[in-house]
């Protein structure tokens, strides 16, 4: 499994544990939905700005979504 794809899968994880939407994150980031459900699946990779911006809008570490 590479990086991207570990991303996606925490972020998704972390994401529904919260209850909330790819929607949700969209919103609080600026950003297209399309672009948190790329990052979800892998599609993409995001810079470590975006990363620490999803860290802050789920409320974790960006230790948390890369493990």
């Amino acid at each position: 499994m590479n990086e991207s794809t570990k991303l996606g899968n925490n972020l998704k994880r972390i994401r529904e544990a919260k209850n909330m939407s790819q929607g949700d994150v969209m919103r609080k980031m600026g950003c297209s939905r399309s672009y948190v459900s790329n990052i979800e699946n892998g599609k993409t990779n995001p810079t470590l700005e975006t990363i620490s911006k999803l860290a802050k809008v789920l409320g974790v570490s960006i230790t948390e979504l890369l493990k």
